[in-house]
């Protein structure tokens, strides 16, 4: 259900982004009668589908799931089900935003930029918390997590965990901030961004991404621990930057301070072996 509303805290395709996903969906033969929409893809294929069904391939190298999502979002609900093969091939378009597919006879590029998407159970038996907890220990969790790799994990920005919803959360009044009140601040933080960088900060390059998220004294110094202590990769410390400006985007701010390194941070967590279920997504 989360994965299902990040469309609507979209903005509507723009008319380049409408032509890039329509004429991928016209090559993968999904356009029927020349209909357009510029509502944001969201693909959520089984977790049965192959490696060529995610990134693309056969005969004719068609489009796979990811680039099918392309400039919207990719959900892959059981993610440890899915083939290690297949997973591990969602590295390369994650990283780059395209899929490069090589036949003996020619080679196709597809764009891949997409907001991944992800969910999981702690282990294999569903187990949660009191009465339907797993029995099998935390081994059973660990070895389940264990199905995805560090190099995918890594690529991911934020990870967390869910907690099963209680009988008294199904009480609460409504939250003040709905669907609409939080796309219009996702739309204000994006125009802060083409406006400051051209572009958004998921795909900013190194320099830029240095010169316009560099954090103040303590955040920087926080962040540096964080690296030192967590043992962070330099693929994670940059993304971490990078959510640290996104966060200080939404909170309309435009310096990126030691708070938004603290819950950049916090949403990077490693949860082998908890009880909550999780859900995570890269953008």
């Amino acid at each position: 259900m989360l994965a299902q509303r990040l469309p609507g805290l979209l903005p509507p395709l723009s008319s380049e982004e409408l032509l890039e996903v329509s004429m991928l969906h016209s090559v993968a033969g999904l356009l029927q009668r020349g209909q357009l929409t510029r509502t944001r893809p969201f693909r959520a294929p089984h977790h049965s589908a192959s490696m060529a069904a995610l990134v693309g391939g056969g005969l004719r190298a068609r489009p796979g799931e990811i680039s099918l999502a392309h400039q919207g979002v990719l959900f892959l609900d059981e993610l440890p089900e899915f083939s290690q093969q297949a997973l591990d091939a969602l590295r390369q378009p994650l990283e780059t935003g395209n899929v490069l597919i090589a036949r003996a006879n020619h080679h196709v590029t597809y764009p891949a930029r997409i907001l991944l998407a992800a969910a999981m159970n702690p282990c294999r038996c569903g187990g949660g918390v009191g009465a339907g907890k797993c029995r099998r220990g935390p081994r059973c969790a660990i070895d389940y997590q264990a199905r995805l790799s560090g190099p995918l994990l890594d690529r991911i920005d934020i990870q967390l965990d869910v907690p099963p919803v209680t009988a008294a959360d199904l009480a609460l009044p409504p939250p003040v901030e709905g669907t609409a009140e939080a796309s219009a601040r996702v739309m204000r933080a994006r125009g802060a961004q083409h406006e400051r960088a051209q572009g958004l900060n998921s795909v900013l390059a190194l320099d830029a991404l240095e010169r316009v998220a560099a954090p103040d004294a303590p955040g920087a110094a926080l962040l540096a621990k964080a690296a030192e202590t967590l043992s962070l990769s330099a693929r994670a410390y940059h993304r971490t930057l990078k959510v640290a400006r996104t966060i200080a985007d939404l909170d309309g701010s435009d310096a990126v301070r030691r708070i938004h390194i603290a819950e950049a941070l916090s949403l990077k967590r490693q949860w082998a072996g908890t009880e909550q279920g999780g859900f995570a997504n890269v953008g």
